[in-house]
């Protein structure tokens, strides 16, 4: 009989834009709302690259109600902080029109280290992500577990696509920000690696001949966390709303725990090609929740909806036993109603491709659901 899962200890890092309510662009915060906010946060906020970004990170959480608690509270706090400055908050992958150029770069030697390495490649990387951490003890097992998960990195993807327009333009794309992003070294999806040994001995050759500093340099869409007993999922744009963040958040955990499911009873899921899961990561960007994945068993072209009911029937068994049902079933709202992006382009039609109302309209979402 197979044990009781253990706790899916969870933190969720959430990336906002600080916005000027009558221009509509990203605008410098100078630090005070990150100075205001470490007097009740502490830790739990810090400054990004550029100065128009606010990062927030949870305590660690021990549900996903635990989450939902946190990200709330965070986002209205950070609303709070910036209305004292006359400023609006908002939750995306990219802003609408502002340009890199006129944003500022936090004055900060970590910061100016990045850019004198990396120059217009990180000064152009004005992007928001939403990361989320699982906790898991055995780094045996979670190496294990992130090399399966791979191949479900796309599905989720595709539910917090949210980044549509770029610089003024719309790109075509559900998601534009990972295209940025995709200009650093050492992003996108990760290789597989055979063994906790040969993964370390790959990040030991990395620091030995100076390509990285520190561990914490590997930007992929999933890692195990250098630092933490956590494997981390970054590859979602921010999402719109908390009940986005949370459902997705849910997600994440309950494959995880699906996983782990397996591996406890000697079984586990096929290890596909990182070169056909980046098919899949490509069609999730470009049309979201609306065009058709890869089913790489049956070798096939699927709806992506399709896939993804054939996913959440995947993780059923655990949903229960993690008490995310709830949060789980969010996942056909999403899919009914469209993604963030989905909302932004339909805004942009009726709007006249007026961007300042693709702005407001994201600015209004942040704190509904709190």
């Amino acid at each position: 009989m197979l044990r009781k899962l253990p706790v899916f200890t969870l933190g969720v890092e959430e990336e906002y834009q600080i916005i000027d309510p009558n221009t509509r662009d990203l605008r410098s915060h100078m630090s005070k709302i990150v100075d205001g906010a470490k007097i009740f946060l502490k830790e739990q906020v810090k400054a990004e690259m550029h100065q128009s970004v606010v990062e927030v990170g949870t305590n660690i959480c021990q549900t996903v109600a635990d989450a939902r608690k946190e990200v709330s509270f965070l986002r209205r706090k950070i609303v709070d902080l910036a209305s004292e400055q006359g400023l609006v908050v908002g939750a995306s992958g990219t802003h609408p029109f502002s340009k890199w150029q006129d944003q500022p770069i936090t004055d900060d030697p970590r910061y100016h280290m990045i850019v004198k390495e990396l120059q217009d490649t990180a000064r152009s990387n004005l992007i928001f992500g939403l990361h989320v951490h699982v906790g898991i003890e055995n780094r045996e097992i979670a190496l294990h577990i992130m090399n399966q998960a791979c191949y479900f990195l796309p599905h989720i993807y595709a539910l917090s696509t949210n980044s549509p327009f770029w610089e003024g333009r719309n790109t075509g794309f559900k998601a534009f920000r990972a295209h940025v992003f995709a200009k650093f070294p050492r992003t996108g999806l990760p290789e597989y690696f055979d063994s906790v040994q040969s993964y370390d001995n790959f990040l030991e050759t990395l620091v030995k001949t100076n390509c990285i500093d520190n561990p914490k340099k590997i930007w992929w869409d999933l890692r195990m966390h250098p630092f933490f007993s956590t494997i981390e999922f970054r590859i979602c744009d921010m999402c719109l709303t908390v009940d986005e963040t949370i459902c997705i958040v849910a997600l994440i955990q309950a494959v995880v725990a699906k996983l782990y499911k397996m591996h406890m009873m000697n079984t586990s899921f096929n290890i596909y090609r990182i070169a056909l899961i980046r098919e899949n990561k490509f069609r999730a960007a470009r049309y979201g929740t609306d065009g058709l994945m890869i089913d790489f068993g049956q070798k096939t072209e699927v709806p992506y909806k399709e896939l993804m009911i054939e996913l959440l029937d995947f993780v059923d068994d655990v949903v229960d036993e993690l008490g995310s049902r709830e949060e789980i079933n969010y996942v056909h709202q999403i899919l009914k109603t469209g993604t963030g992006a989905d909302k932004q382009l339909q805004v942009f039609e009726d709007g006249g491709h007026d961007l300042t109302k693709v702005v407001d309209f994201i600015v209004g979402e942040f704190t509904k659901g709190i």
